[in-house]
């Protein structure tokens, strides 16, 4: 069978995608993710009791907002990674500009405090578990994103698999931040985005594995 028959027999029953289908799919995907996070955060940790007092102070809703764009620019990347051949763009801009400012604010917050104050900054009172937590809360949603990617058509696997892992570590941290005490710049700064990496890097390594196509 000649290249051009076997072609045209493959394409015969192909039919156009809708339009937006994939953002669809990745909006999708980010509300399953995050209401997921959210009923495993009430069930594993339950939200803050000071959350009243805490919605009246600028930072809470800082670490909300962080979340949010964050999250705002893991879509606009997986939008572009997940069909073949299209570049990046202005997505990365909007991905880097979060972390960006949350790094310049801890910046600020360290250079104004004196030496004993900078590490207790930075540490908090729940150094510890905050990175894991954020990490087991971003599960559903790293599995929605990759169920989003699978009906898309990505060629970057490994950077595929990573977007979904960062989208699901922002809106884990959207979650924990309803059970999180910790207001600081630099606390977030560090733990908030080492909770985001550890899915980051799963997803990573599970994109070649599971977005194959």
């Amino acid at each position: 069978m000649k290249t051009d028959e076997l072609i045209g027999l493959l394409a015969q029953d192909a039919e156009p995608m809708a339009p937006h289908a994939i953002e669809r799919r990745f909006a999708l995907a980010a509300a399953g993710g995050w209401l997921g996070a959210l009923v495993l955060m009430l069930v594993l940790f339950g939200v803050r009791p000071g959350l009243a007092q805490d919605m009246a102070l600028p930072m809470f809703w800082g670490k909300l907002v962080f979340a949010a764009l964050l999250a705002a620019g893991c879509l606009a990347v997986l939008r572009r990674l997940a069909r073949p051949g299209m570049g990046l763009g202005h997505s990365l801009v909007l991905l880097a500009l979060p972390p960006l400012v949350l790094w310049g604010l801890a910046a600020v917050a360290l250079g104004q405090a004196g030496p004993a104050e900078r590490l207790p900054l930075v540490l908090g009172s729940t150094w510890r578990t905050c990175a894991f937590n954020i990490a087991a809360l971003s599960l559903p949603a790293l599995v929605a994103s990759l169920w989003a990617l699978r009906g898309a058509a990505p060629t970057r696997l490994a950077w595929a698999g990573a977007g979904a892992g960062l989208l699901a570590g922002a809106l884990g941290s959207l979650a924990y931040a309803l059970h999180c005490p910790e207001m600081a710049a630099p606390f977030l700064a560090v733990w908030y985005l080492a909770g985001m990496a550890l899915p980051t890097l799963a997803g990573a390594w599970l994109g070649p594995r599971v977005l194959r196509w």
